[in-house]
């Protein structure tokens, strides 16, 4: 057990009685159906599979997404989540969120937030449909309208129905207030913000019963399962309809869980849930601050950049959740998205808007690697960087950490190779130096070999007027060109169990520990490839699971470090 603790220091709230110190406690399509056991876990999963119970902050899009469900997008639109950075575990941001710290600056912009999302709900606007009754004088307390508009809004924000002594502390601060202000609405509104800045509003909270069909064992209660799985497939919240599944102990049933799962995964939701793992995956938050240099490639904009995240994303979605098509082909396919502003650096015609785009099959261009995503932002400002490429393709695709070079690296010899023709003869510094040596050999051969597209990700024959060898290998398999490179990638043993991985850290809201979940893990992957590499399928036997949903008790949770900003240490981070 631990306790996060969050001061805040608002005199109007303190005033009105509100017990504002916070705590967190943490306690102890096309497919066939999969079936899940009565008694266990679905035949074959390793019977003792389980999670570990965690806090993690929201990022800023399930902030914005939180409120956008419970208020509408016009009131999430008009405030910048003031969710605080986090740091990039085991590969994914969502990961870290599990050992961020919220600094007392950082627990301000949330108040702030917090208090113009509430003077919004409850303002002229807004307060005839998002407030369900009338006070029966706008001037005075009316605890009973605030109680019926506090319960069912904090009952979506918090994700669980509010305890019965909260809900009175809340309508006795509603009230409190609106006697101080003879106005209903001002005290509402404080009454609101001290539930928007509660830490079961703005972390998720993992919490377990004993699980009644492993004595002795527990399982996340039907709350915290709803959460899970919500924030999991829509990256958002629990709809009305999973909160009332999880009331009724329907999602603690085989049945009721199946049929909840189903219907995730048939929701429109689905896409903002599996845009959100990808941007996360392939780390496209890199984008808001990428920029090249308007004097080596003018024809890149902002929103070249933006179009090219945006191309990506969609190619994904279509490939995955539209056409259900092989994970794997994701690498060597020519189906993609074009936009006017990439059209420019792709070098092809096409109208105005997104449109569907595919390229002749004598184009380099093919597959993810060749989008002009990956190309441009894993470059330097002004030119290309084989390196940064192999790299990104190492640790994104296949989950191998490349190490960080050593602080005493010397790299006069790099300097003076600056004269050199292209990339590879610069690079070819590296092999002569043991110190450099071993990792670049890990990185230099396949960023190489897309070394025909330049640092904006336009195509080109030549470097300097000298001829590109793109020739390489990626771990034993020899290609000669782009082509081999797309198909090598392709077929890579660690390219499933890579995507498993993160798509489980993803989903139970921390990185993985190969102590505990190599064997659940390979069992996912063994599911994934009899069903023939099809998102949607992976995505129902994670989440219909034991592994999911059980929580492991042989390992403390992470702590949560208060005010430090920064995140704490991941014992079992691999």
């Amino acid at each position: 057990m631990f306790i996060t603790a969050f001061k805040f220091n608002n005199s109007a709230i303190s005033a009105c009685g509100s017990a504002l110190v916070a705590a967190l406690l943490l306690t102890g399509c096309g497919q066939e159906p999969a079936q899940i056991s009565e008694t266990g876990p679905e035949p074959g999963e390793p019977g003792d599979s389980a999670s570990v119970l965690r806090a993690r902050l929201l990022t800023g899009e399930q902030y914005a997404n939180t409120i956008t469900h419970v208020f509408g997008a016009d009131i999430s639109d008009s405030v910048f989540p003031p969710i605080p950075p986090m740091d990039r575990t085991d590969g994914l941001l969502a990961s870290g969120a599990a050992f961020v710290g919220v600094t007392s600056d950082q627990i301000s912009q949330i108040q702030l937030a917090a208090a113009s999302i509430a003077a919004k709900v409850v303002d002229e606007e807004h307060r005839d449909f998002l407030i369900p009754c009338q006070p029966e004088s706008t001037t005075e307390a009316d605890l009973a309208c605030a109680g019926l508009f506090l319960g069912e809004t904090g009952r979506l924000l918090y994700r669980r129905p509010l305890e019965e002594s909260r809900l009175v502390e809340l309508a006795e601060i509603a009230g409190h207030a609106a006697d101080q202000t003879e106005d209903f609405y001002e005290g509402l509104a404080l009454a609101l913000e001290a539930v928007l800045i509660s830490p079961e509003a703005i972390f998720i909270v993992d919490r377990s019963e004993p699980d009644p069909d492993r004595p002795g064992q527990q399982r996340l209660d039907s709350y915290s399962l709803a959460s899970r799985l919500s924030f999991f497939l829509w990256n958002g919240p629990p709809d009305d309809r999973l909160l009332r599944a999880a009331e009724n102990g329907e999602l603690q049933t085989p049945e009721g869980l199946t049929h909840a799962v189903d219907r995730l995964l048939s929701s429109p939701r689905l896409e903002a849930g599996m845009r959100a793992f990808f941007d996360d995956l392939l780390v496209f938050d890199e984008f808001n601050s990428l920029a090249k240099d308007p004097l080596v490639y003018p024809m890149v904009t902002g929103a070249t950049l933006a179009d090219a995240r945006e191309q990506t994303l969609r190619t994904i979605i279509d490939h995955l959740l539209t056409q259900e098509a092989d994970y794997r082909d994701l690498f060597t396919t020519r189906k993609t998205f074009m936009s006017m502003p990439l059209a420019v650096v792709y070098g092809t015609p096409t109208s105005d808007g997104w449109v569907p785009h595919e390229f002749e099959e004598d184009s380099p261009r093919i597959g993810l690697l060749t989008h002009v995503s990956f190309l441009a932002a894993n470059s330097h400002a002004v030119r290309s960087s084989p390196t940064l490429r192999g790299r990104a393709l190492r640790e994104r695709f296949l989950c191998q950490k490349v190490p960080e070079p050593p602080p005493d690296v010397d790299f006069s010899a790099l300097e003076e190779a600056e004269d050199a023709t292209t990339a590879r003869e610069r690079l070819e510094v590296h092999r002569t130096n043991p110190t450099c040596a071993g990792c670049h050999y890990l990185m230099d051969p396949m960023g190489l070999s897309l070394e025909n597209f330049d640092g904006a990700g336009r195509f080109r024959e030549t470097e300097n007027g000298a001829e590109l060898d793109i020739s390489g290998e990626l771990d034993g398999i020899p290609y000669d060109d782009i082509n081999g490179l797309a198909m090598a990638m392709r077929n890579h043993p660690r390219l499933s169990s890579c995507l498993i991985n993160r798509l489980y850290a993803y989903g139970t809201g921390g990185p993985v520990s190969l102590r505990f979940d190599r064997e659940i893990l390979g069992w996912f992957e063994d599911r994934f490839v009899a069903k023939e590499y099809k998102m949607r399928a992976l995505l129902r036997d994670l989440a219909l699971s034991q592994a999911f949903s059980a929580v492991r008790s042989d390992e403390s949770p992470a702590i949560i470090g208060a005010g430090s900003g920064a995140p704490a240490r991941n014992p079992e981070s691999q």
